[in-house]
């Protein structure tokens, strides 16, 4: 049976410096907009999404940065504090492209779905955050991911409410949904070879075919081995001549 045994990272989860630096440079960021709102008496939330406007478009990009009040800001910054982190920690190659377009599509899916209205503040994307790394985990099936998904769960399990309309007054539970579900399409589509499981044998390979394979062609319907018949044994003949040989044996009398 031939073993392959293929590149596998005993550690896929490295500590880099970005693990905190991410987080704090997005969350610096909110708060900055937040001050320049308050010390210059301008008001942004025009740069919010205003669903199925063109002019709402804009707050795509933009909404996740402005928040209402320092209640909402407080709320944000803490979540993000915690999920950022988890996210470029354990998925460290699809961190980025989970943040950009879970910014991008929670988004989008607050313009077609949203009420018309400014929609403002990163819950849409820290319900993306949520939903990757919950679902994630449970999809490598890799058992450090798979505690992690759990742990998200006890931590923002009962923010789920959120996603539903008149739970609570003056909340964009729109981009908490859009957010939700953009997450769970990131963990689906996203890959995430770092968690694969080694292959050291040929029946672990996803296209392999028990039906071609030499040594499962000796298991029968039921599973019993059933060992291929000895060869038989040929006796070689020491000598071969067409000549007629004659041995006499010479023994001695008592």
């Amino acid at each position: 049976m031939q073993i392959n045994m293929e590149k596998h990272h005993d550690n896929p989860f490295q500590f880099t410096k970005t693990v905190i630096l991410l987080p704090l440079f997005f969350v610096l960021t909110l708060w900055l907009v937040f001050w320049y709102e308050l010390q210059f008496q301008h008001n942004l939330s025009h740069f919010g999404i205003y669903p199925r406007e063109v002019y709402g478009l804009k707050g795509i990009l933009f909404s996740p940065f402005l928040h209402g009040d320092i209640e909402h800001l407080t709320n944000n910054s803490i979540a993000l504090l915690v999920l950022l982190p988890i996210l470029r920690y354990f998925y460290k190659e699809q961190s980025f492209i989970v943040l950009f377009l879970g910014i991008l599509f929670s988004g989008l899916g607050t313009w077609l779905l949203g009420r018309p209205s400014y929609h403002i503040g990163a819950s849409g994307l820290i319900y993306a955050l949520v939903s990757f790394i919950f679902f994630k985990g449970i999809f490598t099936k890799y058992y450090r991911l798979v505690a992690l998904s759990f742990t998200i769960v006890i931590l923002y399990g009962g923010s789920v409410w959120y996603m539903f309309p008149n739970v609570k007054e003056g909340i964009s539970w729109e981009g908490h949904l859009a957010g939700f579900l953009v997450g769970l399409a990131l963990a689906l589509v996203l890959k995430t070879p770092q968690f694969s499981k080694p292959i050291f044998y040929e029946w672990e390979k996803p296209d392999f075919n028990p039906e071609l394979d030499p040594f499962m062609k000796n298991f029968d319907e039921k599973g019993n081995f059933n060992p291929p018949p000895k060869p038989e044994e040929v006796i070689k003949e020491y000598f071969n001549s067409s000549m007629k040989v004659i041995y006499e044996f010479l023994g001695g009398k008592k």
